[in-house]
């Protein structure tokens, strides 16, 4: 699992996480917030499964 999650895409993964997670607590409270583990967990890891077949990264080579 090479890295291939750059900063930027990883604060906007982290934000729309967070916001997904927080629909199950506040707003509509429906449970399809859970969904937003996804992207909040690719950030954490850095590495995106769904780039893998298209070969892309938003990480830097440096």
């Amino acid at each position: 699992m090479k890295p291939n999650v750059g900063s930027i895409d990883r604060v906007i993964r982290i934000v729309l996480g967070l916001g997904l997670i927080s629909l199950v607590f506040v707003g509509p409270q429906t449970p399809w917030g859970w969904i937003g583990i996804v992207p909040l967990a690719t950030a954490l890891i850095g590495w995106c499964p769904a780039y893998l077949p298209f070969g892309i990264s938003t990480r830097s080579n440096s």
